[in-house]
């Protein structure tokens, strides 16, 4: 397929990027979307998480009163979950919440995330554009130019540009990313995919299935 080219004035170049079918027009695959979706949220868990057991808070081990005749229930040391301050009964503790999912589905469930925001007519293609000092207001002009949404737009760079950087960054509705940083959370996020000539052409090789090759025997 193909997505026609702006200006950063939002003029039409007369030019057109093609890009794969194969990244770009799939019938989009929700769950393994969800299931990259919720790897990615879970690896934002640091775990760690706790609380101290009976066995690791400081205090007496000295039985705290008699066994019988005190009309109290019994009581062994200070430390005892029972008493303010001691430990704590099945409390959380450190843990690892890292989801497996194998590297072919976390590509089909990028692919499958582009492909919805390319048929909802969430990706611009914008002409390779850089900033000679950081200025917000040459970012702003871009996004209003390109009618870009101001609740949250993506730039998507070939490569990391500092100047285009610094210059968004002070923008609340405005992020952006080196092409091969993008996951499925972050594609699926914005509601405008703002692409670089190069860096939707990167996106487009980086992305697409690499064909098997059958060995024949003879």
């Amino acid at each position: 397929m193909k997505f026609p080219v702006y200006t950063i004035t939002g003029q039409e170049t007369g030019r057109e990027v093609e890009v794969p079918d194969e990244v770009f027009a799939i019938q989009p695959h929700e769950h393994v979307m969800y299931l990259d979706i919720k790897r990615y949220l879970a690896s934002l868990h640091r775990g760690t998480h706790k609380t101290k057991t009976r066995g690791e808070v400081q205090g007496s081990t000295r039985k705290i009163r008699p066994q019988k005749h005190t009309g109290q229930a019994r009581a062994g040391q200070r430390t005892s979950p029972i008493f303010r301050g001691g430990g704590r009964v099945f409390g959380p503790q450190p843990r690892d919440y890292s989801i497996k999912l194998n590297k072919k589905m976390q590509l089909l469930a990028r692919r499958s995330a582009l492909s919805a925001q390319t048929a909802q007519g969430a990706i611009k293609v914008v002409e390779d554009f850089s900033l000679e000092a950081p200025k917000t207001k040459e970012i702003v002009k871009i996004i209003d130019a390109l009618d870009a949404s101001k609740r949250f737009t993506l730039i998507v760079l070939p490569e990391p540009d500092r100047n285009i950087y610094l210059s968004a960054r002070n923008l609340q509705y405005v992020d952006v990313l080196p092409y091969y940083s993008l996951n499925t959370y972050i594609i699926a996020r914005p509601y405008t995919l703002l692409f670089t000539e190069k860096a939707i052409v990167k996106t487009g090789e980086w992305l697409l299935p690499k064909k098997s090759v059958s060995h024949e025997t003879a």
